[in-house]
């Protein structure tokens, strides 16, 4: 008796036991499902804009001294994704707003490069991750959808994939820069929507909207990207930018394609002139401390006006750089932050339901904002990785993804002395990448040009 009573006993202990691990799993599950994060103030555009035939990408991508082992890479993105609740993510709609909710499907999985990149992603697809991760030969690219955080934070996943990637080789790989720990706990500070911290001036600066020179082309197949790469030497760009126009290499660059779209213009032989404007990130991180993954940019438009007057290259340089003098500097990007936050802050606005402000925002894009440029550009600048990770890797590469319209966007990014322009469009002519790389080659820069164009 004394045995069986032992018995039943031990049966009980281990039945509590066995309850309590359950009760555990179902207080975690369900405190998974309570972990959501609104979407940040730049977000909220995005997943509206969304298409069957686009989808607000972009793609970043490393090129490796030695072929990818795909086993590896897969193993590797399994080990950090958790680090980056923002991007092992899904996206939901509710009532008034869309949030992210943590995702614990399978996946992603990486795959095989595609000749066409960014292609659009359906929010139900691909077990719901907004990111794609893709290998060829000596390549590893990562693509997300811009509601999960901009080029920054995708940086961050990429780096910290490429140094586990790294590490499961053999290799001894630090941490610092955009090389995070996968093994602590992600900051508060990552996933907040830094908008609202910063969205605090006494003032809300006007927005002027006059329509831009639009770059007319034959539009490409459904699902076609056209991708053209310029690589040069970053000490050869800043040489000419410094000593030859008294500027950085980003105002430099910045008068290039302005100088290219005017050309085109000009070639087009429009009955009515209009301004030429490029449509350019900042990011605010520089002027306002943030750790945060998510999105955290603004957008300012340098222009040039060719109704006032025909403009000498050196003049567009002058132009540049006053214009970024004027408009990048913390005051004046603290009152476009405050700008940009007051109809989210509005009360009436928050309760309007969201396929009213779907309409809305998608009319205002449609027919103002995206009317607003002629072209785009992001430059990323040098990027910086851990010292132990140099010796393994070439290049990257920066992508703005499928433009919105027929329009070529520019993204440029540099590593070590090799600087990397990348232009994508999906338009068949490539006039404006054509004077674009003319011109550097005229102030004497070597540019070496690759394609996925046949």
């Amino acid at each position: 008796m004394h045995k069986l009573f032992n018995m039943r006993k031990k049966e009980n202990i281990k039945k509590q036991i066995s309850n309590k691990d359950n009760t555990k799993k179902q207080i975690s599950n369900e405190t998974d499902r309570r972990t959501w994060y609104r979407l940040d103030l730049s977000a909220i555009v995005y997943p509206t804009l969304q298409r069957k035939d686009f989808s607000s990408l972009y793609r970043l991508s490393a090129l490796m001294k030695e072929p990818v082992d795909p086993q590896l890479l897969q193993q590797a993105l399994d080990m950090i994704l958790p680090r980056f609740p923002t991007y092992k993510a899904a996206i939901r709609k509710g009532l008034f707003w869309r949030y992210l909710e943590p995702n614990n499907r399978p996946g992603p999985f990486v795959m095989p490069d595609i000749k066409n990149p960014c292609m659009p992603i359906p929010f139900k697809s691909n077990n719901r991750y907004l990111i794609r991760v893709y290998y060829h030969g000596n390549r590893i690219a990562l693509e997300a959808h811009h509601s999960l955080g901009d080029g920054t934070g995708g940086m961050c996943v990429l780096q910290t994939l490429l140094a586990q990637y790294l590490r499961l080789q053999g290799h001894s790989i630090g941490t610092g820069g955009f090389v995070l720990d996968i093994n602590e706990k992600p900051d508060p500070e990552e996933l907040e929507d830094a908008y609202m911290r910063y969205s605090n001036a006494m003032t809300r600066p006007p927005r002027m909207a006059e329509k831009a020179y639009r770059v007319r082309g034959t539009k490409e197949p459904f699902y076609t990207l056209n991708i053209i790469d310029g690589i040069m030497s970053v000490s050869r760009v800043m040489k000419v930018a410094k000593e030859k126009y008294h500027v950085t290499i980003t105002e430099y660059l910045n008068s290039v394609l302005l100088y290219a779209l005017l050309q085109k213009q000009a070639a087009d032989r429009h009955s009515k002139l209009r301004p030429v404007k490029i449509a350019m990130p900042i990011n605010l991180r520089r002027f306002f401390p943030s750790k945060t993954l998510r999105n955290f940019i603004t957008m300012i438009y340098p222009s040039i006006d060719p109704r006032l007057g025909d403009y000498t290259f050196e003049e567009i340089t002058k132009h540049v750089h006053n214009y970024m003098q004027f408009y990048i500097n913390e005051k004046y990007l603290r009152g476009d932050i405050t700008t940009n936050a007051a109809t989210q802050r509005n009360p009436f606005i928050r309760v309007v339901p969201l396929f009213i402000k779907d309409l809305v925002v998608r009319t205002f894009y449609t027919k103002v904002q995206d009317k607003n440029s002629s072209a785009g550009l992001t430059n990323m600048g040098a990027l910086q990785v851990p010292d132990d990770m140099k010796p393994y890797l070439e290049r990257f590469d920066i992508y703005m993804g499928q433009p919105f319209s027929n329009r070529t966007n520019c993204a440029i990014i540099s590593f070590e002395d090799i600087l990397t322009i990348n232009f994508a469009s999906s338009i068949k002519e490539a006039d404006v990448e054509q004077y674009f790389f003319c011109k550097l080659i005229q102030d004497g820069i070597p540019v070496k040009i690759e394609s996925n164009r046949s």
